[in-house]
């Protein structure tokens, strides 16, 4: 299911709220929610990996992003839980709990043709480090393409609500990513965190915004 989505209304960019200030929660609250709504699938196999990435690697543009038990004693630390890939179609999500970093889910990470984009990238890619040698190429980070072109909203949220006119559910974010079931909410979150990244993507293209 191809799901583009049109950035939002008002083409001088001056025209859209968060241009001139950033937007208040209380205005992204006010917002349509949406979510994405193709399929998902959870890789939590090893002979699952490389399918999975050979359909990925036909795709010019991912979305990405990972997801990490919550901490909250002082000291206590998790790795990275899941990875989710968007393509075009399908968004995959890699349970790393299960799976560790495999070498065929590495090579597309390590792909420079292939762009992944998404928001924090700093800090997905050092905690991805942490669990094998791993090179990050062709990633991008939305925020910082946010800083260059002076929008005021930098995170996943905010930028959804300047440039797509809508707001995604944050209510998963601290849920236990590291447990052995995924519940649907968490399903869905997560491979809708990944398909707004690529949409950002597109939409920070376009024209009137460079």
């Amino acid at each position: 299911m191809t799901q583009h989505v049109q950035p939002g209304a008002g083409r001088n960019p001056e025209e859209r709220p968060g241009f001139d200030r950033r937007m208040t929660r209380d205005e992204i609250n006010g917002l349509p929610l949406k979510r994405w709504q193709g399929p998902i699938h959870v890789i939590s196999e090893h002979n699952q990996v490389p399918p999975a990435v050979e359909r990925l690697q036909a795709a010019a543009v991912l979305g990405f992003d990972t997801e990490t038990r919550p901490s909250f004693k002082k000291g206590q630390y998790y790795p990275p839980a899941l990875l989710q890939l968007a393509g075009d179609e399908e968004v995959f999500l890699f349970r790393l709990t299960a799976l560790g970093l495999p070498d065929p889910l590495r090579d597309i990470l390590e792909n420079s043709a292939v762009i992944k984009t998404g928001v924090s990238l700093g800090y997905d890619l050092r905690e991805l480090k942490k669990m094998s040698a791993l090179t990050g190429q062709g990633f991008i980070d939305l925020g910082q393409e946010a800083k260059r072109i002076r929008i005021k909203n930098h995170g996943l949220r905010g930028l959804c609500a300047v440039l797509l006119n809508f707001r995604i559910s944050k209510s998963a974010q601290t849920s236990n990513w590291g447990r052995k079931k995924l519940t649907e909410a968490q399903i869905r979150y997560a491979a809708t965190d990944a398909w707004a990244g690529r949409e950002l993507y597109f939409a920070l293209q376009q024209p009137d915004l460079n």
